[in-house]
């Protein structure tokens, strides 16, 4: 028995238990049910080669030559219903499928009732024997086969440019698998004119079953697993139960029997397991590939919003400038004398213009800092100097709370200054915000800020103690996230946004710089640090 019988019989094995499995996976579902019907007509192409290879005469090979051709014939109408099927399309082509069934029933009728077809088979140097007398339902045969297949084809190279993901993978193997296994098979129509030429298009159809299966393995186009499960499954059933046949004694035949009963009970309930389990992942896959489609929707709308806030903060920025600008003005005495009621009329109007310009810039930091556009103008600051400047901007609000503060720094070796590499007026913004803090959180007592020198570390430390509400353990680890205030932080100002501390450890970090916060407790003050290197760099 020469290779070529061996690959025929070999290939129609691996094509009905192919169709077999992928049956069993999910009898219900009408593309399993058409890809099975395919392989089912493939294994009675290969089938009847294989027969017709070693038939003892003519009239054996003659029947054998019907039984290839009723699955040649079948082949394309199948394997073209279940492309459409995949496609979901099957509506689109009820005609062509309808006109493509009934050609096949009329031209198995005439192989096995007429000579219309085919009349008889001949002698073959290899094959032994091949089909001679072709008739005139050959030729239409013939036209029948190349429309369908050709249909297919264009169907498949169309649908793949207009898919994603899996299915697309999906199309281009099979795509792949049509041209080589059917286009290549079809030469034996022609070789069928040259009744001493050999069927090499038979081996085209090999190269369909194994990039099918690839397809399979490699974007479970049926699922393997599945697949596999059941094969296994099955086998050991066939085995048992040929045991069973086999048995020589009623003990044999018995311990075989309870044998078989238990593999068929728990098999079945090993594949429903497993169906169970691939439909748990599927549905997982989707979910995941939902939440990642999910996440970048709302990556997009994040970055849509940072930039409209952006926007809509640097629109604020020159109104509010304004409005600071002439309530200084007027309260100053440039804009002429005013009645004390007016007075404080035009400082509530510059307080609160100046809280909004704060709120302003913590958002418009916020949004530079997530979109990644916060820049920094690196130069040497005294860092002794710009407390001192902040503090004398804020004595209207020392005064008007009445509260005991001081400013001490540590004297200096004649080598060393206070200077620092830093953006002057981003860190003057942190240095604000926390001295700022301590006195609106400390409703009376007193608020302490000093500068030292860490010699052993190299560090400049600025610190702002304080006896104000404190802040609660459990506040202490977020207090530096974004919009995260201490609880009891709304009952003393209603008017913070949460993002201050958030921005100034985003600015301190840029700094190469450390910010921390300590606290015994709520109502027992707190301390914040912050850490510097001298003549830090960028």
């Amino acid at each position: 028995m020469n290779a070529f019988i061996i690959s025929s019989f070999l290939t129609a094995g691996l094509s009905i238990i192919l169709g077999l499995f992928i049956f069993l996976q999910n009898p219900r579902d009408k593309t399993n049910r058409l890809w099975s019907l395919t392989t089912f007509a493939v294994f009675l192409n290969w089938l009847g080669l294989g027969f017709i290879c070693i038939s003892n005469n003519a009239e054996q090979a003659f029947f054998w030559q019907k039984i290839l051709y009723v699955g040649t014939i079948f082949i394309p109408i199948f394997f073209f219903h279940f492309c459409n099927s995949l496609l979901n399309r099957v509506g689109k082509i009820k005609g062509l499928l309808f006109v493509g069934y009934f050609l096949s029933v009329a031209f198995i009728v005439a192989i096995f009732l007429s000579n219309f077809f085919i009349s008889g088979v001949t002698n073959m140097t290899d094959i032994r024997y091949w089909p001679v007398e072709i008739g005139i339902l050959y030729y239409i045969f013939l036209v029948y086969y190349l429309f369908y297949l050709v249909y297919t084809v264009v169907l498949l190279k169309s649908s793949h440019k207009n898919t994603t993901g899996q299915l697309q993978k999906q199309i281009e193997f099979i795509y792949y698998a049509t041209l080589i296994g059917f286009v290549g098979g079809s030469t034996n129509f022609l070789l069928d004119f040259n009744f001493n030429s050999y069927p090499v298009g038979n081996y085209f159809m090999t190269f369909y079953i194994l990039f099918i299966t690839y397809a399979i393995l490699k974007y479970h186009l049926f699922s393997l697993k599945i697949i596999a499960t059941e094969f296994i499954t099955f086998s050991i059933w066939i085995f048992m139960f040929i045991r069973l046949l086999l048995a020589d004694t009623i003990k044999d035949q018995i311990i075989d029997g309870v044998l078989l009963a238990l593999l068929i009970l728990f098999g079945g309930f090993l594949i429903q397991s497993v169906i169970k389990e691939v439909k748990q992942r599927e549905k997982i896959e989707k979910l995941a590939s939902d939440l990642e489609t999910a996440n970048i929707h709302l990556t997009e709308l994040d970055r849509q919003k940072s930039e409209f806030v952006s926007f809509a903060t640097h629109q604020l920025r020159a109104p509010l400038t304004a409005m600071k600008g002439y309530a200084s003005l007027i309260l100053e005495g440039d804009m002429g004398p005013i009645s004390e009621e007016v007075k404080q009329a035009v400082s509530r109007i510059f307080d609160s213009s100046k809280t909004l310009a704060n709120i302003v810039d913590d958002y418009l930091n916020l949004t530079r800092i997530e979109l990644g556009t916060m820049k920094y103008a690196f130069d040497t600051v005294d860092l002794k100097a710009m407390v001192d400047d902040v503090i004398g901007e804020l004595g209207p609000n020392l005064k008007r709370q009445g509260l005991d503060f001081s400013f001490t720094t540590e004297d200096l070796a004649d080598q060393w200054d206070w200077r620092v590499t830093a953006d002057r007026d981003k860190l003057k913004q942190v240095i604000a915000n926390i001295i700022d803090n301590a006195i609106k959180y400390t409703p009376q007592g007193f608020v302490h800020v000093s500068l030292s020198y860490d010699k052993p570390r190299h560090k400049f430390i600025f610190k702002v103690e304080d006896n104000g509400i404190g802040i609660a353990p459990e506040t202490l680890p977020l207090l530096f996230n974004k919009f995260s205030r201490a609880g009891n932080a709304n009952k003393a100002n209603i008017k913070g946004t949460g993002l201050g501390l958030f921005v100034a450890k985003q600015i301190i970090d840029s700094h190469h710089g450390i910010i921390t916060a300590a606290s015994p407790g709520e109502g027992k003050g707190a301390t914040f640090t912050v850490e510097l290197d001298p003549f830090a760099k960028a």
